[in-house]
């Protein structure tokens, strides 16, 4: 049994360094965002220490041993130790990121602007057209013209007049033709140089195929009737007024998009989206920390994160997600939500709804009797349904260690309570043979109402 207690001993210490070693990979390697693994996760130390001191007592009681179970100061250490060397990591991060996305370069010294002088270049009126950048913003607009034009400024941050000029002396942009297409991007900046940042405006044929790449700084794109494509690593976006598809990915910084006669597709990671207008479809796959709104989405929108996973087939109002709530208001289709922690609320919906949610109220409003199926699943939290009294409707409604409170009563609505707390309505409502309407919650209420 002794020989037991030693293979156990260092179960938990090669635990922690296992486990502290594959984060720190994953962090290398595919960018793992160690501040909010610590945020959320840190109790998994406490959790690992407890099951292994469970399993080392387990095997002292049987060797009258019971003091080789005790967590010892070396183990506390280890753990508090990883910890910290975490959270040094996750802090480098945190403050190359306050720096690269808040603190103002002009640390180093005034900014002296300087203008670009590029010649133009004559192009396919369809020509295919790459634009890179580095630090600084773009702005591409369409023209009638078969011509690339590039104007803006060079920015150099210097301490003096005389080192701005002799560092901004080299600094261009060229417009170079690859096989049948053409590259625009700025010379002369050296690799890592956040000194000098290049402000592009870019004038390229309307019917032009345009791809905009950019390392820091924000893109506009506006009036082009072929389809448009922008990556950003850090700025924000706008596309406006496109007569095709676009597609964004995008990883720091906001998007807005509006009036598009194409899908519009964005991804990666970024705070507030705004998208208006579109005449085709929206999807939004990835992590958007800031307000997300849609307006006037013809065909439909998919949203699709860790959290959420939302189909609209077609939006003629708004959906609308910020401080903890998803609204959608007008979506004459069918909806599908599976989400957590939303407070959700539905308005004017008139195809079937579906609705999974947890540990957040769920609220529907009906200005006119729903015509198709109700399926709403919730868990810890509330579900309140309103719908005009001239409805008709089939319900089966359960509510878990919880209340049903509704407004309807007829001799075919039948609701039981059982004693230990739970409620169950069930039956049929209204002269006509009306949609299935299905309501389930736990440890909340449900409540059905007229409409006023």
């Amino acid at each position: 049994m002794a020989r037991s207690r030693q293979r156990t001993s260092g179960i938990f210490p090669g635990l922690v360094l296992i486990t502290v070693g594959f984060l720190l990979l994953l962090h290398n390697y595919h960018g793992l965002e160690l501040g909010e693994v610590l945020r959320h996760w840190w109790p998994l130390a406490l959790i690992f220490l407890g099951l292994i001191k469970l399993y080392d007592r387990t095997i002292a009681s049987r060797s009258d041993d019971p003091g080789s179970a005790r967590i010892t100061g070396n183990e506390i250490l280890l753990v508090v130790g990883m910890l910290v060397l975490l959270s040094c990591v996750a802090a480098v991060d945190y403050t190359r990121s306050a720096i690269d996305g808040k603190v103002p370069i002009g640390i180093s010294g005034d900014v002296h602007p300087y203008d670009l002088d590029v010649a133009p270049k004559t192009v396919p009126a369809n020509a295919r057209i790459m634009v890179r950048g580095g630090h600084g913003d773009i702005s591409v607009r369409a023209t009638d013209v078969p011509e690339i034009r590039v104007s803006g400024k060079k920015n150099v941050h210097a301490w003096n007049e005389s080192d701005a000029s002799r560092r901004a002396g080299p600094v261009s942009v060229e417009i170079v033709q690859n096989g049948d297409g053409y590259e625009i991007h700025p010379t002369g900046v050296g690799a890592g140089d956040s000194r000098i940042s290049v402000d592009m405006e870019i004038q390229v044929p309307k019917k032009a195929s345009v791809t905009v790449r950019n390392e820091k700084g924000d893109i506009t794109v506006a009036d082009m009737a072929t389809p448009v494509s922008v990556t950003s690593a850090n700025g924000d976006i706008e596309v406006r007024d496109t007569a095709s598809d676009v597609n964004i990915e995008m990883h720091k910084g906001d998007v807005k998009v509006s009036d598009t006669k194409g899908d519009v597709k964005i991804s990666g990671k970024g705070t507030q989206v705004d998208v208006a207008s579109a005449t085709g479809s929206l999807t939004l796959d990835g992590e958007f920390y800031g307000p997300i709104r849609a307006d006037k989405v013809a065909k439909g929108l998919r949203f699709i994160s860790q959290r959420t996973d939302l189909t609209l087939t077609s939006l003629t109002g708004h959906m609308e997600t910020a401080s903890g709530n998803l609204e959608i208001v007008d979506a004459p289709g069918d909806i599908a939500l599976r989400t957590n922690r939303y407070s959700v609320t539905i308005e004017n919906a008139t195809g079937k709804v579906k609705v999974d949610n947890r540990d957040g109220d769920v609220e529907l409003r009906f200005s006119s009797p729903p015509r198709e199926d109700i399926d709403i699943t919730n868990t810890n939290a509330t579900i309140s349904l309103t719908i005009p009294e001239s409805a008709s409707f089939n319900i089966l409604s359960d509510c878990h260690s919880c209340d049903i409170d509704s407004e309807f009563s007829a001799d075919t609505l039948k609701k039981t309570s059982a004693e230990s707390g739970d409620s169950h309505l069930e039956g049929k409502y209204g002269v006509a043979r009306g949609p299935k309407i299905t309501l389930k919650t736990s440890y909340g209420a449900i409540s059905i109402h007229k409409t006023s």
